[in-house]
């Protein structure tokens, strides 16, 4: 018995959160019968129906890609600019972009249908560190980088780095490596303008203990098997880590 949204999630039709939407709304059948309820499970030889259309579960897959600047992480774009779905080679499942990086931000996405392990990655409960290369404008002190691991108001509120050091200098410009554990929408541009200074490039390196490294900008790869058993293990709640 699989619990409804994660067998949705599974099947490819969004996150978790977009397929607990469609429960709630009664978009659900399962057996016939309309389902609102969170907690209720598909039994295997069940029928699912969305909006009155059988679902069945597609083939879970898993691709990195390296994203370059220009791209977009949507799915759909009416001004027809580069996205980073296009980046994947022709996949017959729907596939998606787990968090975003802004059109001017570039480095490591991960693309899949796997909605529930998607919402493990991104949400702040399980804590999975992002990392990031990050070059500014100016040189920031000492004091200023460890404010951004004390904490930056912003306006939904206090909002702060796991870890924060300062790499290389280049001219006016210095090159930081930061580690965030929350992953608000961005999060890095915001925490810098507060302390004055702009980010002149943003690449994300990791995600979790996966790694960038020689992934070109602009090409993708299946993710091995190695890799999704790192990220199913850094997405475990904490409670069951410790078990």
């Amino acid at each position: 018995m699989e619990r409804i949204n994660k067998y949705l999630a599974h099947a490819g039709l969004g996150s978790r959160r977009h397929c607990e939407e469609l429960v709630r709304a009664g978009r659900v059948t399962i057996a016939g019968d309309v389902v609102r309820e969170l907690g209720a499970r598909v039994g295997p030889d069940q029928e699912v129906c969305v909006d009155g259309r059988p679902i069945r579960t597609e083939r879970l897959v898993y691709w990195l890609v390296n994203k370059p600047r220009g791209c977009l992480c949507t799915n759909s774009d009416p001004a027809g600019r580069p996205r980073v779905i296009d980046l994947v080679p022709q996949l017959a499942e729907r596939v998606y972009t787990v968090g975003r990086l802004d059109e001017d931000s570039e480095g490591l996405l991960l693309l899949t249908n796997d909605g529930d392990l998607a919402h493990r990655l991104m949400h702040p409960r399980f804590g999975v560190d992002k990392t990031y290369l990050v070059q500014v404008a100016g040189l920031p002190t000492r004091a200023q980088l460890e404010q951004l691991t004390q904490g930056v108001w912003l306006a939904e509120g206090r909002v702060k780095a796991k870890s924060v050091k300062r790499l290389k200098t280049q001219g006016q410009s210095a090159w930081l490596r930061i580690v965030l554990n929350e992953g608000r929408n961005r999060e890095i541009r915001r925490m810098l303008a507060r302390l004055e200074h702009k980010v002149v490039r943003l690449i994300r390196m990791g995600l979790g203990p996966v790694q960038l490294r020689r992934l070109k900008p602009g090409r993708a790869r299946p993710a091995s098997t190695r890799e999704l058993q790192l990220l199913r293990q850094c997405a475990q709640p904490v409670s069951a880590v410790r078990t």
